[in-house]
């Protein structure tokens, strides 16, 4: 990525504040190549593998319970780098010595237990599993050398058994030898010949201190003296064999240990390139916690980034991060911003008081671009980015003796470059757009060089205080104009970004805060053109304006979330009262339903008693049957909804209308007397009650007859519904009730036999239909179907 601007945008110092959560040269290894790149999918995968890091640090500084696929929080520690100890390695021969060998062992056991966590939480973090799983498994090769060396580097007496032999016949020579000065010592205690009553060692060999000159009363070697000359060290005669025999076999100590060191390190030479790939491997991963733990730190968010064909910039309570690093050393908040750009809405520009944040605004948006696109997580509540190229700033003045540059020219040579580099794909940041001149002449070279940028079709964000670029902003499409926040009554900047309308300089009141004479201010409102202060006091009142209609907003919202939240309320609470009261109703229908049935069991006892025949109970079984089914139907109209009626329309002779329990439509042949009405179904003719009507239809459109004429088919018509019954599986009781109701129903269909199948199980249901049909009135005569029609488990019932 092209990004001149990443060192005005202080992207070095952003990395620096990284760098402090990374503990060991392998990770800082990783941070020094972090770089914003412009790679979509590199930078997909790289913030979707911080999010997961993320995700894992907040969840493990949770209570998690010890189960299969917690996350348990990782800790890399200070290891050193093994660059050149892995060089040593590759070369045939060398040998590494103890403690080299050590910090190879302990990063080895690093990367072993780092693969384990994450490998136990894949399924949570399948991207962290999937880069700890490059993490080749050398735990063999760890256990045959962890815990043979000690933390000094120096070989434990395990490391192997030729060593642990010699160690032991060193300390039983060390042992002779100290029996033999003891004797030595006791012996010339007394005469004078020694300096002090103690043994030492000179030249790797035991020793006793003589005073000097009296030497010659003892036998041995001397080496060497003290300081002052005082005292010689001598080695007895009868010691100088056991010195030597311990010489011997230190020197054999000395080979094992080599031997040893060159063993482990011709085991690990074959593996050197694997090593260095868990340390490539241990870097990366210790970099994206790093990462996580500055994002759970600074309270970051993993940013989105905008299709190609849909550009968008959307900052939602952005904060600098190193604005907000030094505000926290003092205890203060940061006050963030919030913009959006798109591809239709390309260019904000930023207006308002001095030192009212206008660039630390730009700064915001140009530092989490750079992040974002260096795969790192943005100070947000939420964050959205196109893929920028590149990043274009002209923020400070430039200017430069040494190349003879005013700041007027270094600003126009910076702003000539951009123009030449700018492309679609680039983020624009320009601090005070045409400044350094004549303040005409500045806004129309700031409106031509934004104009360009447009045609471009560039981000950018510009600051200004020029009045030509604030005209511009408000009336060119494609531009938003925004203002840094002003306190009129405090005289002090608020740091809110507001879009939407441009800004008062406030430079005079500025002054007026920070010291300046009031002499000199009144000077300077006089001198200021009657335009400018109605210019000024315009856009003052403008901002209050927008400020009041902020506020109503809010207001509104509010008012608006109360009541919806107060209709959800009623609503419920209405819900609830037809919930309790439809249960009381259908409470007290269950318990009348209850009582009737125990009256009819006791009636129906009673019947049997005194009933000479079984004939009598079926009748008033199917009587109680047809009482119960008329009460069910009651209840139903008076719980249930009704159904829709012709409202208001009489019923005439000649209306069509739709009769209860009746399946087609009757016209009415003739009111009687009493409300009751003689009505035509089909090839039936009966007398209803006017209750009985449900439903007026409205009149058949085009078939309408003259009164007193009607129409009658050549033969009677069904539905095949009318024709067979099916009650199998069902309850006596229930089936009784059906198909009384199914023989009304094919009688008023002028249907002369039907079918009513009941199976055979255990005859139950076939003797209650036959007790129905013997005593059902529109039944002339019944008997059991034919083989072909089902056999004893169907009735065949003609009809009168």
């Amino acid at each position: 990525m092209q990004h001149s601007s990443a060192g005005v945008l202080e992207f070095e110092a952003l990395r620096s504040v990284l760098g402090r959560y990374v503990h060991t040269p392998l990770g800082r290894t990783c941070l020094r190549e972090v770089q914003p790149r412009t790679d979509r999918d590199w930078i997909e995968e790289t913030l979707a593998e911080t999010g997961e890091a993320l995700a894992y640090v907040r969840l493990s500084e949770q209570a998690q319970p010890a189960k299969q696929g917690a996350a348990i929080r990782i800790r890399f520690e200070s290891l050193d780098d093994p660059a050149a100890v892995l060089n040593i390695v590759r070369i045939e021969g060398a040998v590494l010595d103890g403690l080299q060998l050590l910090g190879l062992i302990l990063l080895l056991e690093l990367g072993a237990n780092v693969r384990g966590v994450l490998q136990s939480a894949s399924a949570r973090f399948p991207r962290l599993a999937r880069k700890a799983a490059a993490i080749s498994d050398l735990r063999p090769l760890v256990r045959e050398i962890r815990g043979k060396i000690l933390p000094d580097g120096s070989l434990s007496d395990d490391a192997s058994v030729a060593l642990g032999r010699l160690r032991r016949e060193i300390e039983k020579q060390q042992k002779q030898i100290e029996t033999s000065l003891e004797g030595f010592l006791r012996a010339h205690r007394e005469d004078g010949t020694l300096r002090e009553d103690f043994i030492t060692i000179r030249n790797d060999r035991f020793v006793v201190p003589v005073v000097a000159g009296q030497q010659r009363k003892v036998e041995g070697v001397i080496h060497g003296a003290s300081g002052s000359g005082q005292t010689l060290f001598v080695e007895p005669l009868n010691t100088i064999a056991l010195n030597n025999e311990l010489v011997r076999l230190r020197e054999e100590e000395a080979r094992e240990q080599h031997r040893i060191l060159r063993e482990w390190t011709q085991r690990l030479r074959p593996e050197a390139g694997t090593i260095a790939q868990i340390v490539s491997v241990l870097g990366e991963l210790e970099l994206l916690f790093a990462k996580a733990d500055f994002a759970a730190d600074f309270d970051c968010v993993i940013p989105a980034l905008s299709p190609p064909g849909s550009r968008r910039l959307w900052l939602d309570k952005a904060r600098h991060p190193l604005l907000q690093d030094i505000l926290r050393r003092h205890n203060k908040p940061v006050i963030p911003i919030s913009l959006e750009l798109n591809e239709t809405r390309r260019t904000l520009l930023i207006s308002g008081p001095n030192t009212g944040g206008k660039t630390v605004t730009m700064k915001t948006a140009g530092l989490l671009t750079l992040m974002a696109q260096a795969g790192i997580p943005v100070p947000a509540a939420g964050a959205e980015f196109p893929v920028f190229d590149r990043v274009l700033a002209d923020i400070g003045d430039n200017q430069s003796i040494q190349e003879s540059l005013s700041s007027f020219s270094a600003h126009i040579t910076h702003l000539r470059d951009m123009l030449a580099e700018a492309t679609a794909d680039t983020l624009v940041l320009l601090d005070e757009l045409g400044r350094a001149t004549d303040p005409e002449e500045g806004g129309a070279l700031g409106v031509a060089i934004l104009d360009s940028f447009l045609e471009h079709r560039a981000f950018a964000l510009a600051s200004t205080h020029l009045l030509a670029l604030k005209v511009y902003g408000a009336n060119t499409t494609g531009v938003l104009n925004g203002s840094m926040g002003f306190d009129e009554a405090t005289l002090e900047p608020t740091y809110l970004l507001r879009l939407g309308a441009p800004g008062k300089s406030a430079g005079l009141d500025i002054a007026t805060r920070l010291g300046m004479p009031p002499r000199v201010i009144e000077k300077a409102r006089s001198v200021m053109s009657t335009e400018q202060r109605d210019i000024a006091r315009f856009l003052s009142e403008l901002e209050e304006r927008i400020e009041r209609a902020r506020t109503l907003e809010s207001d509104l919202a509010a008012r608006l979330a109360a009541l919806e939240l107060q209709e959800k309320s009623l609503a419920a609470e209405w819900a609830k009262r037809e919930a309790a009261k439809l249960k009381d109703l259908e409470s007290r229908f269950d318990a009348k339903v209850a009582s009737f049935d125990a009256q009819a069991r006791q009636a129906m006892d009673e019947i049997t008693r005194q009933a000479s025949q079984h004939k009598a109970a079926e009748q008033a079984q199917r009587r109680v049957a047809k009482a119960k089914r008329e009460m069910r139907e009651e209840f139903e109209r008076a719980v249930l909804p009704p159904r829709a009626e012709s409202p208001g329309v009489a019923i005439e002779e000649g209306s069509r209308v739709r009769l209860k329990g009746v399946r087609d439509p009757a016209r009415v042949r003739r009111k009687l007397a009493g409300g009751r009405l003689e009505v035509e179904a089909g090839m039936l003719k009966m007398q209803v009650s006017e209750q009985d009507v449900e439903e007026v239809l409205a009149p058949s459109q085009g078939n309408s007859l003259p009164r007193n004429i009607s129409f009658q088919p050549a033969g009677p018509t069904w539905d095949v519904s009318y024709r067979e019954i099916n009650v199998i599986g069902q309850r006596a009781e229930e089936a009784v009730e059906q198909v009384d109701k199914f023989l009304d129903n094919a009688s008023m269909a002028s249907v002369d036999r039907v079918r009513v199948v009941h199976g055979h199980g255990m005859g139950i249901l076939r003797k209650a239909i036959t007790a129905l049909l013997a005593s059902n009135p529109h039944v002339a005569r019944f008997y059991p179907a034919t083989r072909a029609e089902g056999g004893t488990g169907a009735t065949v019932a003609e009809l009168k």
